[in-house]
C-alpha cells in the first residue's frame, strides 16, 4: 500500500527522508491525501480532504490546525514535542542576557553616535551609565510550565547559579526525572511571581493560559523583574506589561512577538519568532513528525498526539490490526469485541486508552477481518473512525 502525503510548508529534507519512496508519496499538491505534514500554514480555512487519516505539525504549537473538527472525524494530530526545545532554550537564555546587560538600548545608543573617535569615546564614557545591569548569579528565574523546553531552562538557569522556581501541576514523570533536583517547587503561580526576578513561560495558549501574565500578578512581583515570552504572545497581557515598563515596575520584557505596541519602546525587546529558527531544530522537528506519521499509517501506533491518547501495541504474528478513534463511552469495547466474536474472530491482543472526550483502541485478531464485520464496527453508535491496517 502506497501512502499519500499533503506537505503545507517546506519540510526539511531529513525528515521526508524517514518516508520511504516505494510506500510514500509526498508532495506540495496531491490529491485524496492520507495525511498532511505542516509547520505554520494556517489550515483553519483550509477544505481537509475526508481521506486525511492524521495530521502531522513539524513543531509544537497547534493553534494553525483545527483541532476540535479532526477529533470529531477521529482524525489523531501530532506535533514534535521536545525536537526544538534546545534551539527555544538557548534563546531564553539569550533573552536574559538581553534584559540583564540592557544590551538592545545599549546597542542602539552605540550606533547613533557621530563624531570621530575621540568624540565617540567620550560619549561612551559619558553614556555608558545610562546602561548598568545586574549579573544573573543569585538572581531567581521562575519557569512557569515545566515541559520539554521548561526543563531545559530551569537545569540551564542552575548551570548559571540561579535560583530556580518551576511551577506545573501537570508535570509529567518522565519530565520529572529529567528536572534537576535543585529546581524548587512554586506551591502557586502568585507563589513564583512574588519570588521571582524573572518570570519566563513555557506553556501551550489554550483559554487557562491566556492573561497568564496580567497586571494583578505583575504587582505581586519585585521592583525592577524581568518577564520572557517565547511561548505565544495572548499568555501576556502586553498592556498589563506595558504599563509595568512604563511606571518602572518591570525593567524588561523580551519576547518573540512584535506588534506596534512593543517594537519601539525602550524596554521591550520584540524578537522575529526566532524561538525555533534554527537549522537543526527544524530538522528534529520534522524527523519527529515524519517518525510518528509514519507508526500511525502503517502500524496505528499514537505517540505525541495532542487530541488523543498514547496507544502503542507491538505487532503479533499473523492476522490483522484494526484501529478504531472513538467517543469515550461506556460498553464500546464490549460492542466492538461482540462484533469480532460473531464472525469467528479471536483477537490476540488488544489496547484501549482514553483521553477526556476521546479514546483509541488497537485489536489485533489472528485472521483477516472481512469487509462486512469492518462495516458493522464502523456503525457503532460513537465510533468515529476505523482503518484495517
Amino acid at each position: 500500500m502506497t501512502f499519500r502525503i499533503l506537505t503545507l510548508n517546506s519540510i526539511s529534507v531529513r525528515g521526508l527522508d524517514r518516508l520511504p519512496r516505494d510506500r510514500y508519496e509526498v508532495a506540495s499538491e496531491i490529491g485524496h491525501p492520507d495525511a498532511i505534514l505542516v509547520r505554520s500554514a494556517d489550515m483553519h480555512q483550509l477544505e481537509i480532504p475526508e481521506s486525511v487519516k492524521a495530521v502531522g505539525r513539524a513543531g509544537a504549537g497547534v493553534n494553525n490546525i483545527p483541532v476540535a473538527s479532526l477529533s470529531k472525524r477521529g482524525v489523531p494530530v501530532f506535533n514534535a514535542p521536545g525536537a526544538n526545545a534546545n534551539a527555544v532554550k538557548e534563546l531564553v537564555l539569550a533573552g536574559m542576557f538581553l534584559a540583564a546587560r540592557n544590551i538592545c538600548p545599549a546597542w542602539n545608543y552605540a550606533r547613533e553616535l557621530e563624531g570621530d573617535d575621540y568624540a565617540i569615546e567620550e560619549a561612551v564614557e559619558k553614556g555608558k551609565k545610562k546602561f548598568v545591569g545586574f549579573e544573573l548569579p543569585g538572581r531567581t528565574l521562575g519557569v512557569i510550565g515545566l515541559g520539554a523546553i521548561g526543563v531545559e531552562v530551569a537545569n540551564a538557569a542552575l548551570d548559571l547559579r540561579m535560583k530556580v522556581l518551576g511551577y506545573d501541576p501537570q508535570i509529567t514523570v518522565q519530565r520529572a526525572w529529567q528536572l534537576s533536583s535543585g529546581v524548587e517547587q512554586a506551591v502557586s503561580l502568585d507563589d513564583l511571581f512574588a519570588r521571582s526576578d524573572i518570570i519566563t513561560v513555557h506553556v501551550p495558549l489554550n483559554e487557562a493560559t491566556r492573561g497568564l501574565v496580567n497586571a494583578n500578578r505583575i504587582r505581586l512581583m519585585r521592583e525592577g523583574s524581568v518577564v520572557l515570552n517565547f511561548s505565544r504572545a495572548p499568555i501576556v497581557d502586553e498592556q498589563a506589561v506595558v504599563a509595568a515598563l512604563d511606571a518602572g515596575k518591570l525593567r524588561s520584557y523580551v519576547c518573540d512577538f512584535p506588534n506596534n505596541l512593543l517594537r519601539r519602546h525602550p524596554k521591550a525587546v520584540a524578537l522575529p519568532h526566532l524561538g525555533a529558527s534554527t537549522d537543526e531544530a527544524e530538522e528534529n522537528c520534522a524527523i519527529m513528525v515524519a517518525d510518528t506519521l509514519r507508526d500511525f499509517l502503517e502500524h496505528g501506533n499514537i505517540r505525541h498526539s495532542v487530541n488523543f491518547p498514547e496507544t502503542v501495541l507491538p505487532r503479533t504474528n499473523g492476522g490483522q490490526r484494526i484501529g478504531i478513534a472513538n467517543a469515550n463511552v461506556p460498553n464500546m469495547v464490549g460492542q466492538i469485541s461482540t462484533c469480532l466474536a460473531t464472525a469467528n474472530l479471536n483477537i490476540a491482543d488488544l489496547l484501549n486508552k482514553s483521553r477526556g472526550e476521546l479514546a483509541y483502541t488497537l485489536i489485533d485478531t489472528d485472521a483477516a477481518v472481512p469487509q462486512d464485520v469492518f462495516a458493522k464496527i464502523r456503525r457503532i453508535d460513537g465510533v468515529l473512525s476505523v482503518r484495517l491496517l
